[in-house]
């Protein structure tokens, strides 16, 4: 498993290691002592699916907040999608920034998406499916999202045409009218 640290301190982009045949290939998205040898020491407790049929879709900039805050292992099943953490921890240092990449089936990169961060996405193909891990259950009292093309994070969704969006994330607030329960600790 491949481990590369991002501009913001916690987000990490995990690559496994694939194993290729003519039939196609085997990969293994999460082994525990794996990572736990590097020190990621997550318990997962479910997974989920979800398709957009769309180019353009966008999904975020979602969070679920403290008691039952999420840190989520993200992956492509098919398409490709554009993924996207922003740092929401008040007082942290990086507060307000992103950091984007490309997952999809293709390339086979996760994105772990520590708690204090929002997540979102676009896909970039139509069916594109994305799966991802939680460490805790959802917990709709706890659910939120601030808006996707907030200004003052500054995101390029490098969207190729409308995006396309649930009620919720059009009506999100803005990160400034947003108090956030997560507070950085070093």
């Amino acid at each position: 498993m491949q481990i590369e640290e991002t501009p913001l301190p916690g987000v990490l982009v995990l690559t496994p290691k694939r194993f290729g045949d003519a039939r196609g290939f085997f990969s293994e998205s999460w082994n525990r002592r794996v990572l736990a040898d590097h020190g990621i020491t997550l318990d997962f407790v479910q997974d989920n699916h979800s398709l957009s049929r769309a180019v353009n879709t966008v999904r975020g900039l979602h969070y679920q907040a403290p008691p039952h805050a999420q840190d989520k292992l993200v992956r492509c099943g098919r398409g490709r999608l554009f993924d996207v953490a922003v740092d929401i921890r008040r007082g942290s240092p990086t507060f307000g920034r992103w950091f984007g990449i490309e997952l999809s089936a293709e390339n086979g990169r996760q994105l772990l998406i520590p708690k204090g961060f929002l997540h979102g996405f676009v896909t970039r193909e139509p069916d594109t499916e994305i799966c991802y891990k939680c460490t805790d259950y959802y917990a709709p009292d706890c659910d939120g999202a601030v808006r996707w093309d907030d200004p003052d994070i500054g995101i390029d969704w490098g969207l190729t045409g409308d995006p396309i969006l649930s009620d919720k994330d059009a009506a999100a607030p803005r990160l400034a009218d947003f108090d956030s329960p997560f507070r950085w600790e070093e």
